[in-house]
Order: C-alpha cells, then structure tokens, then sequence
C-alpha cells in the first residue's frame, strides 16, 4: 500500500499545490474495503491508470462509478469511497484555488458535490494521458507524463487570478481567521457581489468554504495527534 503526498515542479506551483498517490493491490478474492472522506476545501483533477471508485453519497443513498479521469467540484458533505478493482491507483492534482475554473471558465457551483468526466472537458489529450498512464508502471513516469500535460494545460488558461482566489487560500490556511471574509467583502462593491464572484469560483458561499476548512483543519489536528500517540 502507497499514500503518499509529492509537491509540483516549480513552472506548475502557481497552479497546483500538490499531489497524492495512491496505490492498493489485494489479494484475488478478498474483500476490497471503502474509506469515508470528509469535505475538503480543494478542487481536484483525477487520474486513475489502474482499477477505479465508486463514490457513495450515504446521505442521499446514491452510488456513482468514476470514469477513467475526473474534474471533481467542491464537496460540502461525507462521502464513502469504494475500491472495484484488486489493483488500484489513482493520481490525485490538487489545484489552488480558483484554477479550475480559470481554465475551464465552469461556474464551479455546477460541479458542487460531484463529478464530471474530464474528457468531456478536455477531450482526446486528456484521453491519450490515460493510455500513457495506463501503459507505464514507474510512478515518476507517471508524474512526468501528468506535469507535461498540466504545462500544456495553463498555458490556455482564459482568466488570470483574482483577489478572491487568495482569499480562499488564505482560508484554507487560517481558517480559524474570521476578519479575512469581512476585511474581503469590504472590497468589493457589495456583499451580494463578493459572494456570486466566490462561489463561481469556489462552487460555494464563503461561509461554507470557511466551515468546510475549519472542520477538515480540525479532523487533521486530530488524525495526527492519534498517529502519535
């Protein structure tokens, strides 16, 4: 079992924040397990060279099966994710904030809770990615054929940053800062404003992207805190 966190190489960090491997095999036959996933404040491209999830929504009693690359949203709830396949990896880019949307131009509410194919978006490049992943076995193979794409990915990025997008940063760093929305919402026009502008961007309302970081700071605190003990 692999679950290990890498960082981007420097022409992509002002894009992506990082990126998590993870690799399970399981014997044939044994019972391939799940893992509940709390919300997290980020928005995520992806890849899985081998096997593949199913997402469960345990509170809507929905199951959803994810294609071979994904564009996932912001999630605001518990998910259970389930492995199908003895041999499974998935590839995990996490972007900073607002990137995803810059270079997609979606409204980021649309994908609030869920998922969309990512060659619906991106189209045979991404499609020939996942052939070349799913043809190599070295992980920095795997990680070079990813960066190379992202590279040719923001340079057709169609909006520059916005004060909004470090805002939410800020967030997720210091969500236990509560004068950063109001010191925010003051630079803008209107409140009503600020707000429409973060959740396109976001996918959700600023207090909740605050809520969603603060509870996940607070489950790492926790997590750690039980690995050392």
């Amino acid at each position: 079992m692999i679950c290990q966190a890498f960082s981007p190489s420097l022409s992509l960090q002002r894009y992506v924040y990082g990126y998590q491997l993870r690799h399970f095999t399981f014997e044939d036959g044994q019972k391939l397990p799940f893992k509940p996933y709390a919300a997290r404040a980020e928005q995520t491209l992806c890849f899985y060279p081998r096997g593949y999830e199913v997402v469960e929504h345990p509170f809507g009693n929905q199951e959803f099966k994810r294609p071979r690359s994904t564009v996932t949203g912001q999630y605001t709830e518990r998910t259970n994710r389930h492995l199908a396949a003895p041999d499974f990896i998935v590839i995990l880019v996490h972007f900073l904030p607002g990137v995803l949307h810059r270079i997609t131009g979606i409204p980021y509410f649309e994908l609030t809770n869920t998922f969309v194919d990512a060659e619906a978006i991106f189209g045979k490049e991404i499609r020939m990615v996942n052939e070349r992943l799913n043809s190599t076995g070295g992980y920095q193979e795997m990680f070079e054929i990813i960066e190379t794409y992202l590279l040719s990915l923001v340079r057709c990025t169609r909006a520059d940053e916005q004060a909004i997008d470090r805002v939410a940063q800020f967030i997720i760093d210091h969500p236990e800062n509560s004068t950063i929305l109001e010191k925010a919402r003051e630079s803008f026009f209107s409140v009503r404003h600020f707000e429409r502008k973060f959740k396109e961007r976001m996918g959700i309302s600023p207090k909740v992207y605050s809520n969603v970081a603060r509870m996940n700071k607070a489950f790492r605190l926790k997590y750690n805190n039980l690995e050392k003990d």
